[in-house]
């Protein structure tokens, strides 16, 4: 394990068991690092880079994220509960979104009004998490339980909502054109018209 105090960049390095609960991190820069097994639980990370990194089985609750940035960043079942992604410093321009999500628990989390086309949110628990007023056009939410959370004037066009789960999205209110669900899970979407179906 590596200390970071040690260094400001990281290249191509490997963490596991890295334990940063409750510590700042600032101004350190990981270029193609992999995490494994560490504790970012209630960790402020301050003015961070990260790019092309891989996090697996790590712990972000209530992490704190201010002015960081991420790209090509791809999370595997971690736990990020309770994070503000609206801090994150996001460039003016994303053809695609940095972030992939892969069964993780992301639940209470916010990414109000991002533009974030081709999220990925594969598998994960995305329990009251909002999504309002936010691009997430042609997004991955395959397979993801989204109980309680919101959805208001968000661009969900070309989204994959397939196996997705607990889902309420006002038609009216969103941008849904060229989205998929699946047949069972559909007939939410007709409750904004307060429409009964009979078996």
């Amino acid at each position: 394990m590596t200390d970071l105090e040690d260094k400001d960049e990281f290249w191509s390095q490997g963490f596991k068991e890295l334990d940063l609960s409750g510590q700042t991190i600032s101004a350190r820069e990981f270029d193609g690092c992999t995490f494994n097994n560490c504790n970012f639980s209630e960790t402020t990370l301050a003015r961070c880079n990260f790019v092309d990194c891989e996090f697996s089985n790590c712990n972000f609750s209530i992490a704190d994220i201010q002015y960081s940035k991420f790209s090509e960043v791809v999370f595997s079942e971690c736990k990020l509960v309770g994070i503000n992604w609206t801090k994150v410093s996001w460039p003016s321009v994303l053809l695609a979104s940095p972030l992939k999500f892969f069964k993780c628990v992301i639940n209470d989390s916010s990414f109000y009004g991002l533009s974030l086309p081709e999220l990925v949110l594969e598998e994960c628990r995305a329990l009251n998490v909002d999504f309002r007023e936010g691009d997430f056009s042609n997004a991955n939410f395959t397979y993801t339980d989204l109980a309680g959370s919101q959805f208001g004037r968000t661009n969900l066009s070309g989204a994959d909502f397939s196996e997705a789960s607990n889902y309420d999205i006002d038609i009216l209110q969103n941008k849904v054109e060229g989205a998929k669900f699946s047949r069972f899970e559909a007939t939410r979407l007709l409750e904004a018209f307060g429409i009964e179906l009979a078996d």
